[in-house]
């Protein structure tokens, strides 16, 4: 089959005064149907909280050597969706500037009092705005060091496979963020009040949610103590001593 952008190959003319040969013209090979168009899926990164038990902005916290909203932001370029969208909050203006060179929006979020449902409502208005025709969008959350590419690539195959609204990861005892949701919630999304987020979307109708296993999604980064945690369970293991030689 040709490659797409590729003309296809033709039969050759007969040339004058050729004899034509009796026989019959074998069928040509039936051709594949073409492929189902692939959903398409934005990225909302919340990052608008006060970081108040950390005690200074969390998004700026050097994980890696980069700050964790960069990690977050990279990991969603890294991956299918697009476009990202960040929401910021409480600190916008000190974290605006680490997002200056990277290919995202950001949009404050006046209402981060709020909590994080106001940030949703920002970030689904947004990406509606921007990207009219996305069938799904990730919500994932700046503090959540495990949060990469290959999460949001099991998020959309879970949906893929399964047809389900919702695809999100599940720790222990729930569902959370990251999670994927698909158009029909937007209206919800873009609805919600209170500090809770989309849990109840959640974890309230079980059928309409893909749970993938991501036990390491359940490490976000709240105070200084998590920081020092998550860092040393990172750090690879010293190097064994070598062995003394045995005695002659």
């Amino acid at each position: 089959m040709a490659e797409p952008g590729q003309e296809a190959g033709r039969i050759p003319a007969r040339q004058p005064g050729a004899r034509a040969i009796d026989q019959p013209l074998q069928e040509s090979p039936a051709q594949p149907p073409a492929a189902a168009r692939l959903e398409r899926f934005g990225c909302i990164i919340l990052a608008a909280g006060s970081s108040s038990r950390m005690g200074k902005p969390k998004q700026l916290i050097q994980i890696g050597g980069r700050p964790l909203v960069v990690r977050a932001v990279e990991a969603a370029l890294g991956s299918s969706v697009w476009p990202v969208i960040v929401v910021l909050g409480a600190h916008a203006e000190k974290v605006r500037p680490s997002l200056a060179r990277l290919p995202v929006l950001a949009v404050e979020n006046a209402a981060w009092p709020e909590g994080m449902a106001s940030s949703i409502r920002t970030g689904i208005t947004s990406l509606r705005q921007f990207a009219r025709k996305l069938d799904g969008a990730i919500i994932a959350l700046c503090d959540q060091p495990a949060f990469s590419a290959d999460v949001i690539s099991r998020l959309i195959a879970a949906q893929r496979q399964t047809g389900r609204s919702i695809a999100a990861a599940q720790y222990p005892g729930r569902c959370g963020a990251p999670a994927l949701f698909m158009r029909t919630h937007f209206d919800a999304l873009a609805s919600l009040t209170g500090e809770e987020g989309a849990r109840n979307l959640l974890n309230g109708d079980p059928g309409s949610v893909a749970a993938i296993e991501m036990p390491e999604l359940a490490a976000d980064l709240d105070t200084p103590e998590d920081v020092a945690r998550f860092q040393s369970a990172s750090k690879p293991p010293a190097p064994a001593m070598p062995g003394h030689p045995s005695p002659a």
